[in-house]
């Protein structure tokens, strides 16, 4: 025997032996162990509840709840306990679209057009070159979280017809497929090929095509279709400091994207079909979707800018449909995470060795569940002395204190002004303002004091305080918004203003607040 093939035959042991390991070992970070991550985590991050789910060869082998749903009812959280899923949501979109394609009703490469003929966007040419898969890639040109404030708040009236008709004023800040720039508006417009195409709305396709045959007798497409809320979690928020309930707000016009409310237990039969690409039932007998559908869901489609991590080995990312991929210590990694006001979840997919991990919180802090997920990866992957909840606490610490400092030099700023003699003639700003896209805004006084009213969003209502030149800080009733924002004025000739923008104050407001986006134009 030659050396060559001496050392080809010892690689080829050395790695089946890795394979076999992770493969077929035994649940290498005991329950136990993951209940005293839990409930660390919990007490670091103060969400109130989680639920945890491991799943490994097609068996879940931990699924577990933790705290409480609610901080007003007390009701422990338990494997079937409700949440909103969020942007996992848009794998079940994916999976919809998917399965038309298998039934020859639709292509991934049809014109978006020719199936909802009042579809268009800013640019003509992406109009007409737009696709069923481009709606799913996040590669439109469109900025990250573009229009998202015709969905969030929740509490507006913007209604499918206004979404795909305002789509048209939002304008690109990259050339049509060469960027990736996260988007939810696209998804509610896929949701809408699936109900043109299929013949029943995208709500009563994912209960009954999807939650159906796979058992997912506890969820539903959105909240008010809930047969049971007896077991639902409440959102919860930081509120002047203090966790607390906060509203269940949410446009259910944006389902297809992040409307889908369901528990772990249900879940880990979502994944498991995933991983075994689209099979379910007794012996994977029956067919969810094909094998030509799920590889084109979990190819890359979009490329995603990434530091290289020299913790995971990661090197590269991109997005599939309805999924997001990349490496993680030489394996693929599928997942994607959700969040809501006062809600965020995460699925983490490592399919080459059949494990998938759901981790739901009812409050808004995306370093829990990264602590939970990374610290149940590190005991699969054999990575030794790393501790997440103290990693991403302190991290977490120092993107709070930034914008802290950021926002507390504004707010000094503008207590200073109110010591000084200087007043501003409010008459110059007060008036009505309209936005292509988002509408009708007021600007009023009451009590020598402004105030800034949106017609179709009445959660962006709010006092504005002078800060500096023609620029003013509107400060949302709502405190769980946190997003407090610049409001800009333009002044014409006769030093009156005509025209606003706006921006978040904060470094931390979340994307879907795209106020940058807006260019209001005085309407009388």
């Amino acid at each position: 025997m030659n050396r060559p093939y001496r050392f080809l035959r010892l690689a080829c042991f050395l790695l089946s032996a890795v394979i076999f390991t992770l493969s077929s070992a035994a649940q290498v970070i005991s329950s136990e162990e993951i209940d005293k991550l839990v409930l660390r985590t919990m007490e670091t991050f103060d969400v109130p509840g989680i639920a945890v789910a491991v799943v490994k060869d097609d068996k879940v082998i931990h699924s577990r709840g933790y705290g409480v749903s609610s901080l007003n009812t007390k009701r422990k959280v338990d494997p079937n306990t409700l949440f909103g899923i969020a942007s996992n949501s848009k794998a079940f979109t994916a999976a919809a679209l998917g399965m038309l394609v298998d039934e020859k009703k639709l292509d991934w490469n049809d014109r978006v057009t020719d199936i909802i003929p009042e579809f268009c966007l800013y640019d003509p040419y992406v109009t007409r070159e737009f696709t069923v898969a481009d709606l799913l890639t996040h590669r439109s040109g469109l900025g990250l979280g573009a229009g998202d404030l015709m969905i969030w708040p929740g509490r507006n009236d913007f209604k499918l017809d206004d979404i795909i008709h305002n789509l048209r004023y939002l304008k690109p800040v990259s050339s049509f497929r060469t960027k990736y720039d996260y988007d939810n508006l696209l998804y509610i417009v896929a949701g809408e090929v699936v109900a043109r195409i299929s013949g029943m709305s995208w709500n009563d396709f994912i209960e009954k095509r999807i939650m159906e045959p796979l058992g997912m007798t506890g969820s539903a497409s959105t909240y008010s279709r809930l047969k049971d809320i007896s077991n639902v979690i409440d959102p919860h928020a930081p509120v002047n400091g203090k966790v607390q309930v906060i509203g269940r707000n949410f446009n259910e016009v944006a389902d297809a994207a992040a409307g889908i409310y369901s528990n772990i237990s249900d879940m880990s039969k979502w994944i498991i079909m995933q991983m075994n690409h689209g099979r379910y039932g007794e012996g994977q007998g029956k067919q969810l979707f094909s094998e030509a559908i799920h590889r084109t869901m979990w190819s890359p489609h979009t490329i995603i800018q990434v530091r290289e991590s020299a913790e995971y080995k990661t090197h590269f990312a991109s997005y599939g449909l309805g999924w997001r991929l990349n490496d993680i210590m030489g394996y693929k990694q599928v997942g994607h995470t959700g969040g809501l006001g006062g809600i965020v979840t995460q699925v983490t997919l490592i399919p080459e060795i059949k494990l998938g991990i759901i981790v739901f919180t009812n409050q808004q802090s995306g370093a829990a569940f990264r602590a939970i997920t990374n610290t149940i990866l590190d005991s699969w992957f054999g990575i030794k002395g790393a501790d997440r909840v103290k990693q991403y606490s302190e991290a977490e610490k120092k993107d709070f204190a930034d914008a802290k400092a950021i926002t507390d030099d504004i707010w000094k700023n503008i207590e200073s002004q109110k010591l000084s003699s200087f007043r501003t003639d409010n008459s110059v700003y007060t008036g009505t303002y309209t936005d292509d896209w988002f509408g009708t805004v007021t600007v009023t006084e009451r009590d020598g004091k402004l105030w800034f009213a949106s017609e179709r969003s009445i959660d962006l209502t709010g006092e504005m305080f002078f800060f500096r030149g023609n620029t003013f800080i509107v400060k949302w009733n709502d405190r769980s918004l946190d997003a407090d924002a610049y409001v800009m004025f333009c002044l014409d000739n006769t030093g009156k203003a005509n025209g606003m923008t706006m921006e978040a104050i904060s470094p931390l407001t979340d994307f879907s607040y795209d106020f940058q986006d807006l260019d209001f134009s005085r309407y009388k």
